[in-house]
């Protein structure tokens, strides 16, 4: 049985396809199964935003076959980690949590390099040029840090 993996957004079209597509880039395909999907319901089936796609090709990553898809509850039973990409969608994340364990799934993705400060990754939905590159270049050093930590707990 893989360990699965969830990366969750607001809308699953920025940054939780590319923090999947970059940890499953880590990660043996055989052992870990990675997801994403995001809080809101605005973009359930649609591609991840072409800048995001753009992005991570530049990095070899392909991730435009991914289809964005609503967080559920079921996930909580379905995921062994779930990982915010920023406070306000691991608050939302907690709110539907119906037992402590399931919490205690749910982290803010950037704990792992800053742990318990909480920090965001940046929307760049409305952001800067260079927007998506930064949030890249942060979760692409997050992922190396959850990837490793899996690996050694699960290998």
């Amino acid at each position: 049985m893989p360990v699965k993996i969830l990366m969750v957004c607001l809308g699953n079209i920025c940054r939780s396809p590319l923090a999947e597509g970059i940890l499953a880039s880590k990660l043996p395909k055989q052992k870990f199964t990675v997801d994403s999907a995001g809080t809101g319901s605005w973009h359930i089936g649609h591609a991840p935003d072409p800048r995001s796609i753009k992005t991570a090709k530049k990095n070899k990553i392909d991730i435009s076959k991914q289809k964005g898809r609503q967080f559920s509850p079921d996930d909580f039973e379905n995921f062994d980690y779930i990982y915010a990409m920023d406070k306000s969608n691991y608050d939302d994340l907690i709110d539907l949590a119906p037992t402590q364990e399931e919490k205690n799934k749910v982290q803010i993705i950037l704990n792992e390099l800053y742990p318990n400060e909480n920090v965001d990754v940046p929307d760049p939905y409305y952001g800067m040029p260079n927007g998506f590159d930064m949030v890249y270049n942060m979760l692409n050093e997050a992922c190396d840090t959850i990837a490793k930590k899996l690996k050694e707990k699960h290998l």
